[in-house]
């Protein structure tokens, strides 16, 4: 699944490829991708029409702010990519105008999108369980897309602190791997970035949370920090399905601490890396590195 840094980089595409986008049409190809409201035909009808004015980002979800021509708000357009789900760019076909320029776009296409010119955007995602909502102007977010309202703090932001870890964690049984996959508790971080995470700290994955003191947990924060920035100048992580607006890998995966080197040396000390199931989740560490 696509985490802070692959979203990131797919917001950075989407921001600087549709600001000021003019949506003239919306083909939905699977109405279970559609989310909010609940007929895919009132998704389109909203979006037609719609100037997309800039891209945010929360977590692991995507906020495109929509306005009318006017520049009246026009509401939010919401997306989480889920597992398998990304976007891809594709220049207006020479004398297209808006409409489909590509009569077989594929089995995985989900949501097709076209500017005046024929440009069209492409929703692809394989495994179908990506999602999309708008939720109209006026409405609190959060109402619409209900996940939100259960994430914590943004890992950039100042509320993610060595103080906010500690009461968090505070008699936590969990061990910090699994705390760290919480998006109550920090929003972004899946698997692949609490691995790495963890061994730039110096810390197991199996230790528990509430034993962790504050010096440990400032290098954690520190770490969480340092690690979600590397990737996202790497364009994110490759491993399966992850591409940006171009289809291009990302690069952070080749230079991974431990995530998915199992068996393999540490980079740093030399020792085979370990590999094991924690909560149900496939977790890599040195165990010289990491005490």
């Amino acid at each position: 699944m696509p985490e802070l840094p692959e979203v990131e980089t797919v917001r950075l595409g989407l921001q600087r490829q549709t600001q000021d986008f003019l949506i003239a049409r919306v083909e939905v190809l699977r109405n279970r991708a559609i989310a909010a409201p609940p007929d895919p035909a009132l998704f389109r009808l909203a979006l037609e029409g719609c100037r997309i004015e800039q891209w945010g980002r929360r977590g692991k979800y995507l906020l495109a702010e929509l306005r009318h021509p006017d520049g009246q708000p026009a509401g939010i357009w919401g997306v989480h990519l889920r597992m398998t789900g990304q976007f891809l760019w594709l220049e207006a076909p020479e004398g297209a105008g808006s409409g489909p320029g590509d009569p077989d776009p594929g089995q995985h296409t989900r949501v097709r999108i076209w500017e005046q010119s024929g440009a069209e955007l492409r929703f692809i995602d394989t495994r179908s369980f990506a999602q999309m909502w708008f939720v109209p102007p006026g409405r609190a977010v959060e109402s619409v897309i209900t996940g939100l309202a259960r994430l914590g703090p943004e890992p950039f932001e100042p509320g993610f602190s060595t103080p906010y870890l500690q009461g968090k964690l505070q008699g936590s049984r969990r061990p910090i791997k699994s705390a760290l996959l919480d998006q109550s508790l920090v929003a972004g971080i899946g698997n692949i970035y609490a691995d790495e995470s963890l061994f730039a700290a110096g810390i197991l994955p199996q230790t528990v949370s509430g034993r962790l003191g504050s010096q440990r947990l400032e290098r954690l924060r520190g770490a969480v920090v340092e690690i979600l920035q590397t990737s996202i100048g790497a364009g994110g992580t490759t491993f399966s399905d992850f591409r940006d607006l171009t289809g291009t890998n990302g690069n952070y995966g080749g230079q991974a601490w431990v995530y998915r080197r199992g068996g393999l040396p540490c980079r740093r000390c030399g020792t085979p890396l370990m590999r094991d199931r924690l909560a149900g989740r496939s977790t890599h560490w040195c165990p010289c590195c990491q005490t």
